[in-house]
């Protein structure tokens, strides 16, 4: 666009150039600061070296500006002052603006050696909001708020009974009540529209997660009160480091943050991003990042199939130092936390890499006295290449042990609660490809070399193994092959395992216990604490069985079988119930009840839920429409040793008693309210026979007065007599009859 000239002065005038107007010309030519300097960086921190040796210090730097991304030739600016030393402090140039946000992201705030830090910041930030007038010169001491007392936020662990909280989720309201034996649940918070879409708790039962439009948020405290917030529009999915340190939140939708569009806590880096890790004790998010497709193949038209999604697709390590994205097919990439930097600036190259699982607890090797955490994988056969199953320890990245496997359709990766083992059921098939067989490939993690026990007498297709929390014995459920055109699936067979005993107490090879066949079961529920198991029939159409198993049962000595004495294991069918709809199991933190529940989100029949104890005896059953969720309070780890608790169990009978005497007084009364109506009652009698009393003392005194001047006691003024009358009550015999 060429300037106006519409008010310059003739020829014959003198040439004046403030006349002219060339903003048109300075706005097209202007040089934009946020997009002329937004790959530059501002290092602080340095080391103040003489002039000499200033080359030195720019090559040790650039080894570290370089790992995030391509510093430009002749890109570091280091000054020199006065006195012939640098000032600590470089300006760098990157190859694009996207690497100087990288290197603000992953080495601000990290080491250059042990006595200096570096600061990293982008030039444009500095200048932003160091201009002059935006800082003041004048030194003022920032204000301390006054202190406010938070909430307990574990408060519930208090409860003089030692109650278990549990949240339903029904219609359109949310609810946490007290869990009671006899009685009917005892409602703590009861609220309308909680939650747009589901609850959930956190591992450690601090938070009550609830899901919105714009977010996700946490409850907790006595007063249910809002603890954090966390901006994430159309989040569909959330899951919680095992620390409750960190949290993972997943829409479908990639985030669309702009300058007209802010989100709150995001910046413009997290737009078309779907992932965010968040600091829950700051509540802010830590990093970002997209879902990667992965190609699923193709139906029988040829049309592209989408590969389901991976849930949790971050997977964090059991002290939550450490969480790992698997990119299928090619490698693994672990981030650091709370930097969320990538270990060693790279990830781990694993060719075909199908899935990964870190172990649930701090592994204990044999003869490994430094830190470690694992993680098992697995490959698929690739050419002549067998599959392989590999355990790798971090932060090293040295694979500690691998077994070769053959004839691999599918493989999945079972841990033991406390990393003692990894189990991995390989789905093998025939030559011919037309049949498939299970067997277990079972790492033994805590002994030397970590030797693998093969379990390989197992005929049919495994669809479900569970393993025992803080125990090593499983079960199984196997199934045969469907007959085409049958209406009915096939039966399925429920098996039992468990390790030899060998002298000294170590757990030998594992055995086979029973196998109950003809069955509908298809799902395993252990109790948190170990022994007993309940294994249903969710979601059928045909059974809606519960069976209760207890792997320790105490038969007396001379029922007692030669193999019973070789195995730690006694199998015990305890009870056998039915939950018509039945579609999910619950057992609270301590194994002493569950809770069956039949889901709205799966169908519209008989919604409701069913409380048993660990045994199977029905204490409860109640029908609500609209009843979706029944989620027990999660509890913290306890804090007590495990000598004390070693202790605890070795005196439980003479702790008991004193729980036997509750237990009892509960029974011989009818009911917590009856007992209070007759505790009022009887308050209500000592204060109107205190009054009464209290009268008749006053009353007394006026007889001795009568007595003083002649009169008869019970005499009125009168003349006339008052008659007293007084019925006394007596209890000749009273028994307790305990039911």
């Amino acid at each position: 666009m060429a300037p106006s000239y519409e008010n310059l002065p003739m020829e014959d005038d003198e040439f004046d150039e403030s006349q002219v107007d060339f903003a048109d010309i300075e706005e097209q030519f202007q040089v934009r600061l946020d997009e002329g300097l937004d790959a530059f960086v501002v290092i602080d921190g340095l080391p103040v070296v003489p002039e000499d040796s200033k080359g030195k210090l720019v090559k040790f730097v650039l080894r570290k500006l370089n790992s995030v991304g391509r510093v430009k030739d002749d890109g570091v600016h280091m000054p020199v002052g006065d006195d012939g030393k640098t000032e600590g402090y470089a300006f760098v140039e990157y190859s694009a603006p996207a690497e100087a946000v990288a290197a603000v992201k992953q080495l601000h705030g990290s080491a250059l050696d042990k006595r200096h830090t570096m600061a990293v910041n982008k030039l444009t930030d500095i200048d932003r909001y160091g201009k002059e007038g935006r800082i003041d010169d004048e030194y003022h001491a920032p204000q301390l708020p006054p202190f406010e007392q938070k909430e307990h936020l574990r408060w519930w662990l208090g409860d003089p009974d030692s109650r278990d909280q549990m949240a339903f989720y029904r219609a359109d309201k949310v609810g946490v009540f007290w869990n009671d034996r006899d009685d009917a649940p005892e409602q703590i918070v009861d609220r309308e529209n909680w939650t747009e879409s589901f609850i959930q708790w956190s591992p450690r039962g601090t938070y009550l997660t609830s899901m919105h439009a714009q977010g996700v948020q946490l409850w907790g405290g006595r007063a249910w009160s809002r603890q954090k917030r966390f901006a994430h529009p159309g989040v569909n999915l959330v899951d919680y480091s095992p620390g409750e340190q960190y949290l993972t939140t997943w829409s479908h939708r990639p985030l669309q943050v702009d300058e007209n569009n802010p989100v709150p806590t995001l910046s413009l880096e997290d737009d078309g991003k779907n992932y965010i890790i968040w600091d829950i004790a700051t509540g802010k998010p830590l990093r970002s990042f997209q879902t990667i497709d992965v190609p699923g193949g193709t139906d029988a038209d040829g049309n592209p199939v989408k590969k389901k999604l991976q849930w949790p697709t971050f997977k964090w390590s059991s002290d939550d130092r450490y969480v790992a994205r698997m990119t299928q097919g090619s490698s693994i990439a672990v981030y650091e936390l709370p930097r969320m930097n990538l270990l060693d600036k790279t990830s781990i190259k694993i060719e075909g890499v199908m899935d990964f699982e870190w172990a649930p607890a701090t592994p204990k090797r044999d003869g490994i006295k430094t830190y470690e955490q694992l993680f098992c994988y697995w490959t698929p056969e690739l050419g002549s290449n067998p599959a392989k199953v590999g355990l790798m320890t971090i932060p090293s990245k040295e694979i500690v042990r691998t077994r070769n496997l053959f004839n691999v359709s599918d493989a999945k990766l079972h841990w033991q609660s406390d990393a003692a083992y990894v189990c991995v059921k390989v789905d093998r098939h025939s030559k011919s490809k037309k049949s498939l067989a299970t067997n277990l490939e079972i790492f033994r993690v805590r002994e030397k070399g970590v030797p693998v026990e093969v379990v390989d007498s197992i005929k049919d297709t495994v669809i479900n193994f569970a393993w025992e929390p803080k125990g090593n014995r499983f079960v199984l459920i196997t199934t045969g092959e469907a007959i085409q055109g049958a209406a009915v699936g096939p039966k399925t067979a429920v098996s039992f395992f468990a390790p030899e005993k060998l002298k000294g107490g170590a757990p030998g090879n594992f055995r086979h216990i029973r196998t109950i066949d003809k069955k509908n079961s298809n799902a395993i529920y252990w109790s948190p604490k170990g022994r007993f198991v309940v294994v249903a029939a969710l979601q059928s159409q045909q059974s809606f069985e519960l069976d209760f198993y207890d792997l320790s049962f105490e038969k007396p000595k001379d029922e007692s079988e030669k193999g019973d004495k070789e195995l730690s294991a006694n199998l015990q069918l305890m009870e056998t119930v039915e939950h018509y709809g039945v579609t999910d199991i619950e057992w609270d933190p301590t194994g002493r009840y569950v809770a069956t529940v039949a889901s709205a989100f799966r169908h519209r029949m008989e919604n409701g839920y069913h409380m048993y104890d660990f045994k199977g005896t029905l204490l409860r059953e109640e029908h609500i429409d609209g009843f979706k969720q029944l989620l027990w309070r999660p509890r913290p780890p306890t804090l007590l040793s495990k000598e004390e608790q070693a202790e605890i169990r070795k005196n439980l009978r003479n702790y008991s008693k004193a729980f036997d005497e509750q237990d009892l007084a509960k029974k011989s009364s009818a009911n917590r309210a009856v007992v209070e109506a007759r505790r009022e009652m009887l308050e209500e009698w000592k204060r109107w026979r205190e009054e009464v009393t209290q009268r008749l003392q006053e009353e007394g005194a006026d007889l001795e007065l009568d007595a003083a001047e002649g009169k008869a006691p019970g005499q009125a003024e009168d003349g006339h007599l008052e008659e007293i009358e007084e019925i006394v009550e007596e209890i000749l015999e009273e028994t307790e009859e305990v039911l």
